[in-house]
């Protein structure tokens, strides 16, 4: 097993605690989030439904959960770290949910991938126009379900989410015009704008997320904050990791094709710190990279330049400073110590 630094080392010895940690979150969050779902129209609520694995096409039951549901988690735990009871961050984690499996139908359309948990993608299954209408419907519920919360909280929150919504585009454009930019030469993409772009693709809804369960909560704009930090440098470090996973992980665990990522050239964050290197192999990298070269002998090169190692460091970092928000902030310890194993687990990812 690979160390991503001394505070994911301290991480990993409690992230055995997250499975039961997710587990209560969804089933606290569950009920709300079907019923939010079944506020949208009949076809709209169906698609979504499939989205979050509860039926297959056509709307026969399946057994399906949706993903692990970290950043519902998040919300409810971001609730109990400003001192408020649980079931206070659901709405939250029902917005979160909501824009997330949103910006999952949109992202894999522009991807173009067929599928997702092992089966096909929703615009696959149902057309790219519907795929779109359930993204905006799914959008449209998670607002919705701030906006009712009671006055000021509800203001607060729709005005957090709005924010974290722009940064998430803002790192979705970024990401998609990394990839007409070369892989050599000053209009390279460097691992700084890297990780900005992290941070707003993914970084900015995972922070959202805890900090609205405080919002809502009533927490103070100290706990507000440090929340919204912690949770952007898990982010980066999630996606940085989701690199590493993408060009080195097993396919049998991961689910994705080996050297998928090189395969279809995209710009990760192993690459491009082994772009950076000063070593000879980060030469012959770029060079292979050019020409469309084969994606096991970039894979052998990226870590020869020290793209692997270097893309472990920086995930560590990430976690350092997310532990560091959460520690310098009035947070509930209690609520703190499992925010940690959740890191723990989201990052520590079959390494």
């Amino acid at each position: 097993m690979t160390a991503l630094g001394t505070t994911l080392r301290e991480a990993t010895a409690t992230r055995s605690r997250a499975p039961q940690i997710l587990a209560r979150c969804r089933a606290l969050v569950r009920p709300a989030l079907t019923e939010a779902v079944g506020r949208s129209h009949p076809w709209v609520g169906e698609m979504a439904g499939y989205s979050f694995g509860w039926c297959g096409v056509g709307g026969v039951p399946a057994a399906g959960s949706g993903g692990k549901g970290v950043r519902q988690a998040l919300a409810v735990l971001g609730a109990e770290a400003a001192g408020g009871p649980a079931r206070a961050g659901v709405p939250a984690a029902v917005a979160v949910e909501l824009v997330h499996a949103f910006s999952l139908l949109h992202d894999d359309i522009m991807d173009g991938d067929q599928t997702r948990r092992g089966r096909a993608t929703v615009w696959k299954a149902y057309g790219t126009g519907p795929a779109v209408l359930a993204g905006d419907a799914l959008f449209a519920l998670a607002v919705e379900t701030l906006a009712l919360q009671p006055p000021p909280v509800g203001a607060d929150a729709v005005r957090l989410l709005s924010g974290a919504l722009g940064d998430l585009v803002r790192g979705q454009a970024d990401d998609l015009l990394f990839a007409a930019r070369p892989w050599s030469g000053p209009e390279r993409v460097r691992p700084d704008a890297y990780r900005a772009m992290a941070e707003g693709k993914t970084g900015a809804l995972l922070g959202c997320a805890a900090a609205l369960g405080a919002v809502l909560a009533g927490a103070s704009p100290a706990a507000v904050a440090a929340l919204d930090r912690a949770g952007r440098h898990l982010g980066v470090a999630f996606q940085v990791v989701d690199d590493v996973l993408g060009i080195w992980g097993d396919p049998s665990v991961t689910g994705k094709p080996v050297h998928g990522d090189l395969r279809e050239r995209k710009k990760t964050f192993p690459v491009l710190a082994a772009l950076d290197s000063p070593a000879p192999a980060a030469r012959r990298l770029a060079a292979l990279l050019e020409r469309g070269g084969d994606p096991g002998e970039a894979a052998v090169l990226a870590e020869a330049a020290g793209g692997r190692a270097a893309a472990l460091a920086e995930a560590g970092r990430q976690v350092d400073a997310a532990e560091s928000a959460l520690t310098d902030a009035p947070l509930a310890a209690g609520a703190v110590g499992d925010l940690r194993s959740l890191i723990g687990f989201a990052v520590h990812r079959d390494l």
